[in-house]
């Protein structure tokens, strides 16, 4: 099986910076609209403090579109000036550090690096390829049903995607003679690659450890009194969430078809490859143990034993560590796990202050105003649809949650919208429009990078999925909230 690494030249510490005029003016955009923000009239609704705050977080969301430095250089830079400015003190600024949930985030990507390092991932891969890869559309639907089997212990939705999915596209492509160039890229892995992206955010939304952002959801939620296990979002999740699995492959396979629709060979060289591989390890075996582990203690832990996601999931991490199925080294190195970290507790802390301090409440009853005279399901219907819209102003899942999340909420319950109803329905958005752009989620670009797709037909893809799973998910998922009684 071949492993290229993909392509990306999204990120800004391997792209062309385009001159010292490109990099200041991604300094100056963050710092002038902070400064606006600061400038402004403070309402008298925001506590002494707030508007403050509300400033640098605005400054700092927009950093980390900009990237005038990596995320967590731009994350570290609103900390200190919190600090150094005198708007929070140093305990409270970084508090953030302390959260549970920041460290269930941290948890999940080390056990992604399990997933992809026995091979367990490209093993599952190649069972669903040697199953339904005899036509292309079985190929993309065994890309779903591997994103789908691992997705409830692999948060990271970049290590399914870049890990295990994009070489398994990236081999098949090859081997049927289609290549990231203008002539061959279209015969079958650009309709892999848009696939691929079209499930992954369908999955990431069908698990709460799912995706990284998924725990943070949880959080916020619970602070408005809303409380979702483990258990309450994957039951909610799985009507809507399988059915949007099954239309987004067919079509995709109709509005951007693969030039070849028949691949004979694929089966075949699945289970060559499945024969080189062997029986599964010690190692594999391990991780599927720890998989199964992971996914009772998540359902039941709480529960049972009182234990907590975070504590099942170090529990998790500490077999594998035990097993000598990962290494300190193994966590040591994962500088995605320690960026996330880093950038995501910022983010955190000053969430939690725009939330003690009355701005997220200003500005829920700002738009709680503005959706005056309607009816609770039709202003909850724009809000998700303003949410969703939202993000093709951020490069992040979890900085749009970071940001937004909460505030609309908020707004959404204050409309008469079920709690419970609103809090899982913005969750499943959080990670739904993961695919709009080609930079708007930690799959994206990777998957983009790899250049079966053009930039045009990956928004106007984006687009299409987006617009299915909102009618399947606001649709078909209404009348499953209704029987859950949600609403």
């Amino acid at each position: 099986m071949l492993r290229p690494q993909p392509k990306n030249t999204s990120s800004p510490e391997s792209a062309e910076q385009g001159g010292w005029w490109w990099t200041a003016l991604r300094w100056a955009v963050p710092i002038a609209v902070g400064l606006i923000v600061y400038l402004l009239p403070q309402p008298e609704a925001v506590k002494p403090g707030g508007w403050a705050v509300l400033a640098i977080f605005v400054a700092t969301v927009l950093g980390l579109i900009a990237q005038p430095m990596p995320l967590a250089a731009v994350a570290l830079t609103g900390l200190a000036f919190t600090m150094v400015a005198g708007v929070l003190e140093p305990a409270v600024a970084l508090s953030g550090f302390a959260e549970p949930t920041i460290w269930l985030i941290v948890a999940a990507f080390f056990i992604s690096i399990a997933v992809t390092k026995t091979g367990l991932g490209r093993r599952v891969a190649l069972w669903f390829v040697a199953m339904l890869g005899k036509r292309s559309l079985g190929l993309g639907y065994g890309m779903a049903l591997t994103d789908l089997v691992l997705a409830p212990a692999t948060p990271s939705n970049t290590a399914r995607s870049g890990g295990v999915l994009y070489p398994i596209i990236t081999s098949l492509s090859e081997q049927a003679g289609s290549r990231p160039d203008g002539q061959t890229r279209r015969r079958l892995g650009a309709y892999l690659t848009a696939t691929a992206m079209g499930v992954n955010v369908i999955t990431s939304a069908m698990f709460a450890t799912a995706m990284a952002a998924n725990p943070l959801v949880q959080k916020f939620a619970g602070e408005q009194g809303v409380e979702i296990s483990w258990l309450t979002w994957t039951v909610a999740a799985l009507v809507p969430g399988l059915i949007a699995l099954a239309v987004i492959p067919a079509v995709l396979y109709k509005v951007y078809p693969p030039e070849l629709r028949d691949t004979p060979e694929a089966p075949r060289q699945a289970r060559t490859q499945l024969a080189e591989l062997g029986p599964m390890t010690r190692p594999e075996w391990i991780m599927a143990g720890v998989f199964v582990m992971l996914l009772t203690l998540w359902s039941l832990g709480s529960q049972l034993w009182g234990l907590s996601a975070t504590a099942s999931a170090f529990a998790g991490v500490a077999v594998l560590l035990i097993t000598r199925v990962l290494t300190w080294n193994d966590l040591a190195g994962d500088k995605s796990a320690w960026t996330t970290l880093t950038w995501f507790a910022v983010l955190v802390m000053m969430a939690g202050q725009l939330q003690k301090l009355g701005v997220v409440g200003w500005f829920s009853t700002s738009m709680t105003g503005a959706a005056g005279g309607l009816s609770w399901q039709v202003a909850f219907v724009l809000l998700t649809l303003v949410y969703f819209a939202s993000h093709y102003a951020f490069a992040s899942n979890t900085a749009h949650v970071a940001a937004m999340y909460g505030a609309f909420l908020v707004a959404a319950i204050a409309t008469g919208a079920p709690p419970m109803m609103a809090a899982l329905v913005l969750g499943f958005i959080s990670s739904l429009y993961g695919g709009l752009t080609h930079y708007s989620s930690g799959p994206a670009p990777v998957l983009f990078g790899g250049g079966y797709v053009t930039l045009t037909e990956w928004w106007r893809n984006g687009l299409v999925v987006a617009a299915v799973n909102i009618a399947v998910w606001m649709g078909v998922g209404a009348v499953w909230f209704k029987i859950l009684g949600y609403w």
